[in-house]
């Protein structure tokens, strides 16, 4: 498979991802809130022009490579097929869960991340809505990833596909019913624990980092119950009402911590 063709896929998988979860949120509106839609275009839109100019299909390029070199643990240990891709999902979800912790914990990168959670509103969009020096520290992180495990080319594109719309549904402004929303945490992040994580003060602030998968949040001490019906204030304290591209691309400047 060629970088062209990959990224052909991962765009239509994008796509797709991008308008379930809408779909989503707009059958089960949580707080019905209009979002910050204009400004997080405008940042995917600069983050998707500076990463394609860097690094299109950098993840192709290393699976393909690792097979090639018989690199990383898949390719060494002669893994079947069968067992590579949901092995791969399971490994890379957990590493965005260390990286995800580390980006609240690790000052510099955390000046990054705070773009993400600037947002005053919880919607879809959030998902695309965050800084370009954050995504290019996180890239080597997921490539290494990559290259150590040896994943082959379908094994990343289930994952980037099952990763994007896991990040867009849980960033929805969306309430589940009860029964089903309990039937789902158990081994899935939803909307309502993501939005915790979303939350001005602090201690929730600094929970539930897992995007696919809740199991890492429950098995490492992060997890915090939440459900659809509780209302949750989002964004960070001492930022402008509704910050501009302007807005996100200089906060680095400056540290921002939700409320004691």
């Amino acid at each position: 498979m060629s970088e062209t063709e990959f990224q052909i896929i991962k765009s239509i998988g994008f796509v797709a991802a991008l308008g379930l979860a809408a779909g989503a949120q707009r059958l089960y509106p949580h707080a019905r809130s209009g979002g910050s839609w204009q400004t997080n275009a405008l940042l995917w839109g600069t983050n998707a022009a500076i990463l394609g100019s860097v690094c299109a299909g950098c993840a192709c390029t290393v699976s393909l490579w690792a097979s090639d070199a018989g690199y990383g643990l898949f390719n060494r240990a002669a893994v079947p097929a069968w067992l590579t891709i949901p092995a791969t999902l399971v490994v890379l979800d957990l590493v965005s869960y260390f990286w995800h912790r580390a980006n609240h914990h690790i000052s510099v990168l955390w000046r990054f991340h705070q773009v993400h959670h600037s947002d005053p509103t919880f919607t879809v969009t959030t998902a695309l809505r965050f800084h370009p020096g954050e995504l290019l520290l996180a890239l080597p992180v997921r490539l290494v990833a990559v290259a150590l495990l040896g994943v082959s080319i379908p094994g990343v594109i289930v994952f980037e596909l099952i990763f994007a719309l896991s990040n867009f549904v849980e960033h929805g402004d969306i309430d589940l019913p009860r029964w089903l929303e309990a039937k789902l945490e158990r081994g899935l992040v939803t909307p309502a624990l993501h939005r915790r994580h979303h939350s001005r003060e602090r201690e929730l602030l600094n929970s539930n980092y897992c995007t696919v998968f809740s199991l890492w949040d429950r098995a490492l001490g992060t997890y915090g119950g939440n459900r659809s019906q509780v209302h949750v204030r989002i964004g960070l304290p001492g930022l402008p009402a509704s910050p501009s591209v302007r807005d996100a691309l200089l906060m680095p400047r400056r540290v921002y911590r939700g409320e004691a």
